[in-house]
């Protein structure tokens, strides 16, 4: 009799284990579409279970519970939870406790400016454009390596950030001048080199050409004019300076080529004050060794091919102009 007692309890602990791990081992049918369940730090384990049921990622919330019983040992973790397919509770459970969170991808392009990085910060869905604004503003976690910085501009490094909704403006800026800094460092910058100076005339070369080879070229005509006292007449700032002034539409207008703006170098001899865009790796190692050549100007090929015909002396960059001029002129016959 004892024995078939024995053998009926151990027969009910087996089913009963049995039963569990189908509760909690399998994935639920019931999961129709894609949930985010945003765990706020603190939230018990029932009301993480709660929230899941609610979603539609579990069928009913005590089978997280009893997930939590076969690992009792696991730390739960907070975070943004994406879940895009069916899974069992128990792999509901790990994930969790990984904190496998969701991450929100910004990519940001070379030669942005700020007010870029803003819009498409904006088009997260959780970061305001003008929050992101004040932030970048705020040179204060540049300041040890540039005094002279008034904003963060041009040390909002290009690069792809990981995201999530609770990342603020300020955790941000800092992602991406802590980029900055390892970029700088990468590119040769030193502790002795005029680190306002390099990324303003490296913002100016991302600016003017999309071609990496070129980039040394470039650099080499703005640190030539420089040398000489000419102007930049770089036309990337006359658009900057009208950015700033809220009156950019697109076209590049006599008016804003004589806009006194202090960032108009059609107007203004030497660099601008500052950084007009945030430029990549290849952009800040150019500034900092421009190409050994005596060109003083450039202008782009008519081929569509972004490259540019570099020039020594006013009479051929005035023949290369011409040539641009006809070759664009064909392509719009065309």
């Amino acid at each position: 009799m004892l024995k078939r007692l024995l053998f009926f309890l151990l027969l009910l602990a087996v089913l009963g284990a049995g039963a569990m791990w189908w509760s909690v081992g399998r994935p639920y049918q019931g999961f129709t579409k894609e949930a985010i369940v945003d765990i706020p730090p603190g939230t018990s384990t029932a009301g993480m279970a709660k929230m899941l049921q609610q979603a539609g990622v579990l069928q009913a919330d005590w089978q997280f519970l009893a997930a939590r019983a076969l690992q009792s040992k696991a730390r739960l973790q907070a975070g943004e939870y994406r879940f895009d397919r069916p899974m069992s509770p128990l792999d509901v459970f790990e994930k969790i406790a990984r904190g496998d969170v969701f991450y929100y991808e910004l990519r940001i392009p070379e030669g942005a400016h700020m007010f870029d990085i803003a819009d498409a910060v904006e088009q997260l869905g959780f970061i305001k454009r003008d929050d992101f604004l004040t932030a970048a503003r705020n040179p204060a976690v540049i300041r040890d390596l540039d005094p002279a910085a008034t904003s963060l501009e041009g040390y909002l490094f290009p690069s792809t950030y990981r995201l999530t909704r609770r990342t603020t403006p300020a955790q941000l800026v800092h992602l991406m001048t802590d980029q900055f800094r390892k970029a700088w460092k990468q590119a040769g910058g030193t502790g002795s080199a005029d680190v306002h100076r390099v990324v303003t005339l490296a913002s100016l070369v991302e600016k003017e050409t999309a071609v990496p080879e070129e980039r040394p070229r470039v650099a080499s005509v703005y640190a030539n004019r420089l040398r000489l006292g000419m102007r930049m007449d770089c036309d990337p700032t006359v658009i900057y300076a009208a950015i700033l002034d809220n009156r950019y539409k697109g076209t590049i207008y006599r008016s804003d080529l004589e806009n006194p703006h202090p960032y108009n170098t059609y107007v203004h001899s030497g660099l601008p004050p500052g950084p007009i865009a945030n430029p990549g790796l290849a952009s800040l190692q150019a500034a900092l060794r421009p190409a050994d050549t005596a060109y003083l100007f450039f202008v782009a090929k008519p081929d569509g091919s972004g490259g540019h015909v570099f020039s020594e002396s006013i009479g051929a960059h005035n023949a290369a102009v011409q040539a641009y001029r006809r070759g664009s002129a064909t392509e719009t016959a065309r």
